[in-house]
């Protein structure tokens, strides 16, 4: 097994989060892509705004790796319009895959609906794009309930709308990975918390993102079942080593 083609290694943080200059925090974000170029990574994970550049890199260097992004990142509360507008962009711009935050807070108030609307529109434009699309769901946000039931929602709407050899296209994804929780407690994927979606998710595929820091941890993700992971620390966890990052 080849770890490297399970990773997709994740730099989102503005300039303000990781207190620097706007150009400051473009070099870190060139510095992961070459990183990402360099050890072969799956997928370079960056803010839509760096996604020309990860393209040019990437297309300079010959190189596989993919390119994805964040659409109405972190909170997931924009419009469908206007998350379709800001995913038209990424595409336009070179993205191969879309990462949407859904809007769980109006999966939390009953909305269901709406949130169903959103999955099929965000959906059908990604993969008439041939891109591939995940749904990052937030359940340090959400009750075990709610993470089957939105789990299964999003099952649902795909399969009740899309061909089956579409389904591998389309992820059910753990976390944003900036999620402020209280008391210390997890914000990104746990066993518990990835076991509930792999059980309702399937047969779409899971990605666990957010507190995978080493290489024991991303084994135990993968051999749950699940076919990505979003890490800071991707040549940590490749090298076998420990990460402190949150993400």
């Amino acid at each position: 097994m080849n770890i490297k083609q399970y990773l997709d290694s994740t730099y989102l943080k503005t300039a303000e989060q990781a207190n620097l200059t706007e150009s400051e925090n473009k070099e870190v974000v060139r510095q992961a892509i070459q990183e990402a170029i360099d050890e072969g990574f799956k997928l370079i994970m960056i803010r839509p705004d760096m996604v020309k550049m990860a393209r040019k890199m990437i297309a300079d260097a010959n190189s596989n790796v993919l390119i994805g992004t964040v659409i109405d990142f972190p909170g997931g509360i924009s419009s469908i319009e206007e998350k379709l507008s800001e995913a038209e962009q990424a595409i336009s711009d070179g993205a191969d895959e879309l990462d949407y935050v859904i809007n769980y807070e109006a999966f939390k108030r009953g909305e269901i609906h709406q949130v169903k609307e959103e999955v099929l529109s965000c959906t059908r434009l990604g993969l008439l794009h041939n891109k591939v699309v995940k749904f990052i769901i937030e359940v340090a946000a959400l009750t075990d309930e709610e993470i089957i039931k939105i789990s299964s929602l999003i099952k649902n709407v795909i399969v009740a709308n899309f061909d089956e050899d579409q389904y591998h296209n389309v992820f059910v994804k753990s976390s944003t990975g900036f999620y402020q929780t209280r008391d210390g407690l997890p914000n990104g994927a746990t066993v518990p918390t990835i076991t509930l979606m792999l059980e309702n998710a399937n047969p779409l595929p899971v990605k666990a993102a957010g507190g995978v820091r080493n290489l024991k941890e991303a084994l135990e993700m993968i051999n749950l079942g699940v076919k990505r992971i979003g890490t800071s620390a991707a040549k940590t966890i490749a090298d076998g080593n420990v990460s402190n990052e949150n993400y």
